[in-house]
């Protein structure tokens, strides 16, 4: 089967590029594109480590057809620092130790990015439902939150 023309940008950049119709976000940004910080650990939708943003949203790239984002905006974990600058999030997971392994680490930033782009001052609560669709195996979670309440409570 040909492939078919993809057009959207990628972290702020136009991006035109060739995809297979079966080709999911995830394959189409790490090997058509080289953005390797979005992970593959489950492959069905369940652990979050392939979490991007489209148009705002967090969305598991693994699980979304690179063809349904024609015309839109995708944020990987590469987009999220500006100007060589981290992202508040960034700064905090590393000031609170929220990253151990670092496999899931890409997926937490996205969402939790997401999450506080659409509620900036959300409760403890609020940030553990937010961030239930995405899995850890190293942190227990804990460092996650308080770095996540720290952006929160700073308003960054």
């Amino acid at each position: 089967m040909p492939k078919i023309p993809l057009a959207f940008k990628v972290n702020g950049d136009t991006q035109e590029i060739l995809v297979q119709p079966w080709q999911t976000l995830l394959e189409a940004l790490r090997d058509e594109l080289g953005l390797t910080g979005t992970k593959e650990g489950c492959s069905n939708g369940n652990c979050g480590a392939c979490t991007v943003m489209v148009d705002g949203r967090a969305i598991v790239s693994c699980c979304t057809l690179a063809a349904e984002v024609e015309g839109q905006s995708v944020i990987t974990v590469e987009g999220l620092a500006k100007g060589g600058n981290l992202d508040p999030l960034q700064e905090a997971f590393i000031e609170h130790g929220a990253l151990q392994c670092g496999f899931c680490t890409p997926g937490f930033l996205v969402s939790a990015r997401a999450f506080l782009n659409q509620n900036p001052h959300p409760s403890e609560h609020e940030i553990r439902l937010a961030i239930a669709g995405n899995l850890c195996r190293c942190t227990g979670y804990d460092k996650i939150v308080r770095a996540i309440m720290d952006v929160a409570q700073k308003g960054a």
